[in-house]
């Protein structure tokens, strides 16, 4: 009798699913999004999650090192191949108005003393990126804000013109300020918040269900109730929740819009990285009426 107990106490396993399938997460979606509640995932995060030394900075979790000496593959790349580095983590600043307008408070937060600005005529026509250091308006040598990179959309005929300013996520925050000031941009009343952060009530029933199945201990708080995280927007690192996404200028019409994370941005290195371009991307028939 007890022998005949033991075999029907014994849980009867699935034998058509792995071991790795029966510990797979009910919702992986969601499990991903409580997991970069803190720290923002690059959409490469899984590849080189599995790859290098992950960090976390800047609000983001980042690869620092590879896990293997794959130095030397790097360096043969870089040299006689191509390379590519992910660099979305970057915040991009969109500013959108008259061109006019644009570069004469520009002016302001730069100098033609150190080299390039947003007036030169190879990077005002949108066919080459600029780099430059920023100042605090009419501070000039004196206030560096940090270098940036720029580029110009290309004309299309209108004198509204489109401008993103690539910056360091540290340096970010300064930065806004100081373009806020500049073209006295102010914040509108709405609030952005994306549809990947609201995560749906099947997905919060799921993610119960897992806690109850592992015997989990819920967080509670002094109160004694039920403690409920807080969600972080997925895809920015550097910015609040309910903060503003984009801020307008009543007198100018100039808006400024937090691009960060809604561009993603990569960077090719080695001789074949024209070649790897041709071959990925294919332009598109244009049709005119």
């Amino acid at each position: 009798k007890q022998a005949e107990k033991a075999v029907h106490q014994k849980k009867e396993q699935s034998k058509t699913k792995c071991r790795k399938a029966r510990r797979r997460h009910i919702n992986l979606v969601a499990e991903f999004n409580r997991r970069q509640r803190k720290n923002i995932w690059l959409e490469t995060h899984i590849w080189h999650a599995k790859r290098f030394h992950m960090v976390k900075k800047w609000g983001y979790c980042l690869g620092d090192s590879p896990t293997e000496k794959s130095y030397r593959a790097c360096y043969r790349a870089m040299t006689k191949h191509c390379l590519l580095q992910d660099l979305s983590y970057y915040c991009c600043l969109e500013l959108t108005g008259k061109e006019n307008e644009l570069l004469k408070q520009l002016a302001r937060i730069c100098s033609i003393d150190t080299g390039l600005t947003f007036e030169e005529a190879c990077c005002l026509s949108g066919r080459f990126e600029g780099s430059l250091n920023l100042y605090r308006a009419d501070r000039y040598p004196e206030d560096m804000l940090g270098p940036v990179t720029f580029i110009w959309k290309p004309r299309d005929g209108s004198e509204n013109r489109q401008l993103w300013i690539w910056m360091h996520p540290a340096l970010k925050q300064d930065m806004l300020r100081e373009l806020k000031a500049v073209f006295q941009c102010s914040e509108p009343e709405e609030i952005y918040i994306p549809e990947p952060v609201t995560t749906s009530i099947q997905e919060e029933k799921q993610m119960d269900v897992v806690l109850s199945l592992g015997k989990k201990r819920k967080k509670e708080d002094k109160e004694g109730e039920k403690a409920v995280p807080v969600k972080k927007i997925i895809g920015d690192g550097t910015r609040d929740p309910f903060q503003s996404y984009s801020w307008i200028s009543q007198t100018t019409g100039i808006v400024i819009s937090d691009r960060t994370m809604e561009i993603l941005r990569y960077r090719l290195i080695g001789p074949l990285s024209h070649s790897v371009l041709i071959e990925t991307l294919k332009a598109a028939s244009v049709q005119t009426v």
